[in-house]
């Protein structure tokens, strides 16, 4: 009789989510073919959260889901309680899918005597317990190097610009950035659109003054072409919609948005109805309220993306390879 103990190899996957956009939860782990684990998670009369799991989760690989969504602070606080219920609870690795990452604009100091709070964040995440990060379109790659530990960077472009090259015609496109911090970014677009032509709108902000910023002109021939505005976010839409205006001044025939996260802040609704774009084209990263459709507004699913990154972390698989070389 041998007196060896057997461990078993198996590993468990489970996915978690906080109470910000559990309708996108429920899309991952249909794309998984795995159930939510079932969490209790309530307020306290002052506002404090509690969180249990219903399910042992000792030695699974946790996967967390919640996006930054209004009210962000909250949401927040709940995901890293979550990570740490997890944690002392002996899950084998926690993973923290954040598809919507708050406080990342605010990525470095402009001036004096102000935070670098999406380095905060990261310092929070870990010290929560998390060991890596899964996050979509951050609004700088230089987060990335803000958690002290993996970092799974996903990007949505390809599902933007597969969809929108479906829709146009690719020989007179212009892939526009809204000023000239993303023109990497378009020029990523556009060598997965064909190699179409880019040009940048000259914008300026105060940096005292939040969402708020001055259009300028347009940097780039855009006369007669159909032109997609790029970028990483719509918050108040007040950059983007500006951008529209000039694009159709200076002579574009017509004008698409196209952005990953649509945070949808005050104005944006009423600012993007009222806009000349004939499209504007977003992703579920964050919750879209019913009130806030509208013909011209087009949702594509994170979802499929969010599980097959998922899946390669869980496999120990490459998540670089879902992109086929677009980083």
């Amino acid at each position: 009789m041998s007196n060896e103990i057997r461990l078993s190899p198996e590993k468990r996957l489970r996915l978690f989510t906080g109470r910000a956009f559990p309708e996108l939860a429920e899309q991952v782990a249909a794309e998984l073919g795995i159930p939510i684990t079932p969490t209790s998670a309530y307020d306290f009369a002052n506002g404090e959260i509690f969180v249990r799991f219903e399910e042992s989760v000792r030695g699974c690989d946790a996967f967390v889901l919640q996006s930054h969504a209004t009210p962000v602070n909250k949401h927040i606080m709940e995901q890293l309680i979550m990570v740490d219920a997890l944690k002392r609870a002996s899950a084998k690795r926690i993973t923290v899918v954040a598809p919507f990452y708050g406080y990342a604009r605010q990525d470095k100091k402009h001036r004096g005597r102000e935070p670098i709070s999406a380095r905060l964040m990261a310092d929070l995440f870990k010290t929560a317990g998390a060991d890596r990060l899964m996050v979509v379109d951050l609004h700088t790659s230089q987060i990335q190097g803000f958690f002290d530990g993996p970092v799974d960077h996903l990007f949505a472009l390809p599902l933007l610009a597969n969809y929108v090259g479906s829709k146009v015609d690719r020989s007179r496109l212009t892939i526009v950035s809204p000023d000239s911090g993303r023109v990497r970014v378009a020029e990523r677009w556009s060598d997965l659109l064909g190699g179409c032509p880019i040009a940048f709108i000259h914008k300026t902000r105060d940096p005292r003054i939040p969402n708020e910023s001055s259009t300028g002109r347009v940097v780039g021939d855009v006369k007669g072409q159909t032109c997609v505005v790029i970028d990483d976010m719509i918050d108040t839409a007040g950059t983007i919609t500006k951008a529209v205006d000039a694009l159709f001044e200076d002579g574009a025939a017509e004008v698409i948005i196209a952005a990953t996260h649509a945070v949808m802040s005050g104005p944006a609704i009423e600012r993007l109805r009222n806009s000349r774009a004939s499209e504007i084209v977003i992703t579920d990263t964050l919750p879209i309220a019913d009130e806030w459709k509208f013909d011209r507004l087009t949702v594509l699913s994170i979802a499929p993306l969010l599980g097959r990154a998922i899946r390669e972390v869980f496999e120990d698989g490459s998540v670089t390879s879902l992109f086929d070389g677009h980083s």
